[in-house]
């Protein structure tokens, strides 16, 4: 994440504007103009444009930006659609992470799975700190330098499938290029067999569906956590130098079943979140063919592009879950504590008083504080990583495939509307 905003409208919350009216004063008129909002199920996307968050999610975000949510179970929770209270609950420790404790705006937790003891090693729902050790076990791994180190393997990785698939003359960009491209550089770096990719492919699509049962979340999950460890015990037996023999032999004493957890987390946030966010790139670039054709003729514009490209498009379309430790106040509403909070990152990330012109995708737009990699101690800690096998994808794409264009009218590429990870399914290409 940038440091600072080039936006040209920077957002107020770096500035902001003198409010004549007191916060309390301002709440309460504001109460007493709008009816308190009845609670409702999550906004779903029903269609319209495949890249923009469901229209009830921009009502809400200028009418009732903290507002009541029905939750999968039927509990009431809160759904924050403003970027600067997202930003706030995301940093705010009184906000646990600790998903299976909270309520789920798409899923139900079940109870069996609210009593087992946590997982600190599945450390994005960790709280302190927990969450803290097992971070800096692996912050070395993705450092800026360490990703320099990498991007000439990658840059060999992208060239390699971009070569296949040129003798083709029409491809599936999600199987031949977005999907392959991440899934081996995190096999790479963890030391995971690549042929056995479609078998962790499967498995981690299976946990990341929104329809999928409890049942069916756990049997998936309990075979990914099998082959996982078998993995760390064949890699105590014979280290290989990738990450998780690094941790095995850097003397932090993890257990196994630490760091098959820790396995699990990276494989999964390694290639989901990065292939994902490249189909669905590509697809936005060529359903307006002049903005691929803008990278074509200007690649100097890609890195840009690719923040823009991620503040853009809802990749985490059902948002982030907390759960209320203590009473705190979130946008002048009270969230007492045990109730579950679903932060909108997609419709902060198109949040007026943040970004000038949000629902515009505009390339040459400058860097901004967008939340798609999160906030606080939390932020993704493979950003730098995903930045860069999306930068080095996009510029050997648009280089070695100018004329790249869809094979199918835009309307009919399959979308990922019920994953928990947004994207295309399928992209059909020609050139």
């Amino acid at each position: 994440m940038t440091s600072a905003t080039h936006d040209p409208h920077p957002p107020s919350a770096t500035t902001p504007a003198p409010d004549p009216t007191p916060p309390a004063t301002a709440a309460v008129a504001a109460t007493a103009t709008k009816p308190a909002p009845t609670p409702a199920p999550l906004p779903r996307n029903q269609g319209g444009c495949p890249f923009d968050p469901p229209g009830e999610l921009q009502r809400l975000r200028a009418e009732h930006p903290v507002s009541p949510l029905v939750m999968a179970d039927g509990t009431i929770g809160w759904l924050v659609t403003r970027a600067d209270d997202v930003r706030a609950v995301l940093a705010d420790p009184a906000f646990s992470a600790d998903i299976m404790k909270a309520s789920n705006p798409v899923q139900v937790i079940p109870e069996e799975a609210r009593s087992l003891p946590p997982d600190p090693a599945f450390f994005i729902h960790a709280d302190q700190p927990e969450h803290t050790r097992y971070r800096k076990l692996l912050m070395g791994q993705f450092t800026m330098r360490r990703v320099r180190e990498l991007e000439p393997r990658i840059e060999e990785i992208v060239a390699e499938h971009l070569t296949r698939m040129r003798v083709k003359g029409s491809a599936d960009l999600v199987k031949e290029f977005a999907l392959p491209v991440p899934s081996l550089v995190i096999c790479e770096l963890l030391g995971v067999p690549y042929e056995e990719r479609e078998r962790f492919q499967t498995l981690t699509t299976d946990m990341l569906r929104a329809d999928a049962t409890p049942m069916e979340i756990g049997t998936t999950a309990y075979q990914l956590r099998l082959y996982l460890g078998a993995l760390v015990t064949a890699k105590r037996e014979a280290p290989d130098g990738a990450i998780i023999s690094g941790l095995i032999e850097d003397g932090s004493g993890l257990t196994d079943e630490e760091l098959t957890s820790i396995a699990m987390l990276l494989l999964i946030g390694g290639h989901e979140t990065t292939a994902n966010q490249l189909g669905l790139s590509v697809f936005a670039l060529l359903r307006e063919p002049e903005r691929y054709r803008l990278l074509a003729d200007d690649p100097t514009l890609i890195p840009d592009a690719v923040e823009e490209l991620l503040r853009y498009l809802p990749l985490s379309q059902f948002g982030v879950t907390r759960l209320a430790k203590r009473d705190v106040e979130v946008g002048g509403v009270l969230i007492r504590a045990g109730e579950s909070v679903s932060l909108s990152v997609s419709a902060a990330n198109r949040d007026p008083d943040r970004f000038y012109d949000p629902d515009t995708l505009d390339l040459t737009r400058r860097p901004t504080q967008h939340l798609a990699f999160g906030h606080g101690i939390h932020l993704c800690i493979g950003q730098a990583l995903a930045r860069a096998e999306l930068r080095i994808a996009l510029h050997a794409l648009v280089t070695s495939y100018p004329g790249l264009r869809l094979a199918v009218p835009a309307e009919d590429v399959p979308l990922r509307h019920e994953m928990l990870i947004y994207g295309a399914a399928e992209l059909p290409v020609t050139w």
